[in-house]
């Protein structure tokens, strides 16, 4: 596994062992990257300044891609974090955090404007985790949430537009947009 693009391109990362590990794989990112840059729903969005949510994120190849693609800061969160402080180690420091929690009841004092949600398959963990971000005010008005979920999984999300939803193998990236208004 590797960084796929940015100022990191083709840095390796090791990723943790486990059954409930899917990191998600350079394709899958590649193809998420590119939308985020070229997407209509993305048009107001950009990496520069951003701030970046890594939700369960294992070996922090999601957070650390957009690092790479000029993101201001990542927040990394885990409930095993020796893989992203592995991965993260060529950083520097001030550009990340990495908090060891789990992802449906971290508490967080800073607003994103881009959240990764890479959660373990069939374990409901989804609608948990974005509900505790609406709790604890983690979402800026136009934020960007990017799921992965097993394919068969059903969003339907209060307050959050569905920009995009695409299958990909097993897999599906879901693309929502935080509204603060609904």
């Amino acid at each position: 596994m590797r960084i796929t693009g940015g100022n990191y391109k083709n840095r390796k990362l090791s990723t943790p062992e486990g059954t409930d590990v899917r990191p998600t794989s350079d394709r899958m990112r590649q193809s998420l990257f590119n939308m985020l840059h070229h997407a209509k729903w993305s048009h107001d969005f950009s990496f520069e300044n951003a701030y970046v949510l890594d939700l369960f994120c294992g070996s922090g190849a999601l957070g650390l891609e957009a690092l790479s693609h000029g993101s201001a800061h990542c927040t990394f969160i885990d409930t095993d974090t020796s893989p992203i402080k592995q991965n993260a180690s060529f950083i520097d420091s001030e550009h990340y955090a990495i908090q060891k929690s789990n992802a449906t009841a971290v508490r967080l004092n800073d607003a994103f404007d881009l959240i990764f949600m890479d959660p373990p398959y069939r374990k409901n963990l989804i609608t948990p985790a974005l509900e505790n971000l609406r709790k604890h005010n983690a979402l800026k008005d136009g934020a960007l949430i990017i799921i992965e979920s097993e394919k068969e999984f059903k969003s339907d999300f209060d307050g959050f537009e569905t920009c995009d939803h695409r299958p990909q193998g097993q897999s599906a990236l879901h693309i929502l947009r935080y509204n603060s208004a609904v």
